[in-house]
């Protein structure tokens, strides 16, 4: 059984910085507090003997033992305020979050000034994403002690996870003045601005943190990608770098290292960003995804010629067209003699079909085992036949080790529908001008969210070009935008019909291959009309790793990219989006005249 990244944790942004939640119910700290507490009680024999057994099963981080010996104290003595508490610490770390939810608030429900349940419920209600009850639940323990520096920490990330950001920072002001040490606050502060956007105000906070504490490998980790963000990219490599060699934990280092083999892939140095890259697929990485299949993997240097090679599609949608890139040149490999199998996702199944037809297609499917993400690849009848196996992004690993080894191919590297293409272009015969299709958004909404996308409201310059229909390729509802183009742009976005935007993707790949252009972010929609060799456009960040070093987009020959010189400025951006969208209608109505007069 092997091992990658989840999908939808993969497809958020990979140097996402470390914050978050500070504390821990179990801590050494945790511990020593309710050890004198629970030494001060006076209450039964029994039920004591049972509470102090809990306690020392918590310290040993024996939770199961722990467990137990707090139901034994409850059974005798259920108005015990530690039991519950000891139940609920132990429920949390075997992670069975609802019964450590009930417990806790039981817990409070007999002393709901106790400010140390009060801050372990409200980490637990922030894990469950329970957003508003954990604010309160920080809120009141802040009320007993104020501007503590745990729970300020804690109920400035909850308002970040909200995108409350002036709300955080206000939260965090006056916890840092009174405490000007603690590294955690600095660190807060700067998670907070990066988020926003402000990435040299986020740099000056996470250099203090690092100042304060040159140790803190993950303080560093986020220092390196504000400096990269920033175009300090050689002082932020060496940065990650150091964080690396001071990390002490396998999933802190594992991040790190996707976080730096980006970094490399953006600076163009695809060999050891590539390799760097492959931390993506260690059981370390987030919540990682184990392929079913005891094959041998195929790792680099190892001929397939002749041979049956399965690859596996992983991460998100966009990632499974992407990396089908090197195909044709793994299909080339394999020779006349060998044989493919790709397990992808179901949707995009016909639109593979008909792009490799020399290739066997199939669905994987992902379920959870035991709290654990499983994929396997239920078609294929018989593993024994399968001689090798390695996640999609490896063969691109092994296939495009520089620049020059992507292929000039403006044609694109798969094939749509040519019935629907046509039958497309005949729906969009009757509007006028150029037909261009847009994305502006991404149904992923988190707190990177207002750094990689522009609000609806930038676009009002592009929209407002003259001599375009605008045709929505934009999956999910988005009802919300189009009306507001019509009322405050006085813009018609065209909704096609008869076509499920979010689950039909071989029709999408038609329908973009029937627009003149495709304008806006990188999502599923955007990958399918590249890789079929429709005329796009693509809106992209300074530090963004996919563009390989370069101001093109190697993946894809015919896509232009846009992106803004300083982080989040998008009014600049789309006021050049417009101009280069006027000068593409001028230039094919000036096209259209030279045609009619030849």
């Amino acid at each position: 059984m092997s091992v990658t990244s989840d999908p939808k944790a993969a497809a958020r942004r990979i140097s996402k910085p470390y914050g978050g939640l500070a504390g821990d119910s179990a801590s050494s700290e945790a511990v020593g507090r309710l050890q004198n507490e629970v030494g001060a009680l006076k209450t039964a024999h029994a039920a004591l003997k049972h509470l102090k057994q809990a306690l020392e099963h918590v310290a040993a981080r024996d939770y199961a033992r722990a467990r137990l010996a707090a139901q034994k104290a409850l059974d005798r003595n259920p108005t015990l305020v530690h039991a519950w508490h000891l139940l609920a610490i132990a429920h949390e770390h075997l992670g069975d979050w609802p019964a450590a939810l009930e417990a806790y608030e039981r817990g409070l429900a007999l002393d709901p000034t106790n400010p140390p349940i009060t801050n372990d419920l409200g980490r637990l209600a922030s894990k469950m994403e329970m957003y508003p009850q954990a604010e309160a639940l920080f809120r009141h323990y802040l009320a007993f002690r104020p501007f503590s520096a745990e729970s300020s920490n804690n109920l400035a990330n909850i308002l970040r996870e909200q995108l409350r950001y002036d709300e955080a920072i206000e939260v965090l002001k006056p916890a840092i003045q009174a405490h000007p040490d603690r590294v955690m606050l600095w660190n807060a502060l700067g998670v907070v601005l990066e988020e926003r956007g402000e990435m040299e105000q986020a740099s000056v906070f996470y250099a203090e943190a690092v100042r304060l504490n040159p140790d803190d490998s993950r303080t560093r980790y986020n220092h390196s990608n504000t400096l990269f963000a920033l175009g300090r990219r050689d002082e932020a490599i060496a940065e990650c770098r150091r964080a690396i060699a001071d990390s002490q934990s396998p999933e802190d280092l594992t991040g790190m290292r996707v976080a730096l083999g980006t970094m490399l892939l953006a600076m163009g140095e695809l060999a050891e960003g590539w390799d760097t890259y492959t931390a993506r697929l260690d059981p370390t990485y987030r919540d990682p995804i184990h392929f079913l299949t005891t094959r041998p993997r195929w790792e680099p240097g190892v001929d397939i010629a002749g041979r049956h090679l399965l690859l596996f599609g992983e991460q998100g949608l966009g990632d499974e067209i992407l990396f089908a890139n090197p195909l044709d040149d793994v299909l080339a490999a394999l020779g006349p003699g060998g044989r493919l199998t790709l397990a992808i996702t179901d949707r995009l199944a016909p639109l593979f079909e008909r792009s490799y037809p020399r290739a066997r297609i199939g669905p994987h499917v992902t379920h959870r085992r035991l709290g654990s993400h499983v994929r396997s690849a239920p078609f294929v009848e018989d593993w024994a036949d399968v001689d090798l196996w390695a996640p999609l992004g490896e063969a691109t690993r092994q296939l495009r080790r520089n620049v020059d080894a992507f292929p000039d191919r403006p044609a694109g590297f798969m094939t749509a529908d040519p019935e629907r293409v046509r039958h497309w272009r005949g729906v969009l015969a009757e509007r006028p001008g150029r037909r261009v299709g847009l994305l502006w958004t991404s149904m992923l909404v988190d707190t990177a969210r207002y750094r990689y996308f522009a609000p609806f409201e930038a676009w009002e310059p592009v929209l407002r070009t003259p001599g375009v229909s605008f045709v929505n390729l934009q999956y999910g509802d988005q009802s919300e935008s189009i009306a507001r183009a019509q009322r405050d742009f006085g813009v018609e976005i065209i909704q096609p019909q008869g076509i499920d935007l979010k689950n039909d993707l071989d029709d999408v790949a038609a329908l973009a291959c029937a627009l003149d252009l495709t304008v806006g972010f990188s999502n599923a929609s955007f990958n399918l009309a590249a890789a079929c060799g429709a005329p796009a456009w693509l809106l992209t960040s300074s530090d963004a790793w996919s563009r390989l070093g370069t101001d093109n987009y190697p993946w894809y020959s015919q896509v232009r990219t846009f992106w803004p010189e300083a982080t989040c400025d998008w009014t600049s951006l789309m006021e050049d989006l417009a101009g280069a969208l006027a000068d593409h209608v001028a230039a094919s109505g000036a096209a259209a005249v030279a045609r009619a007069g030849a």
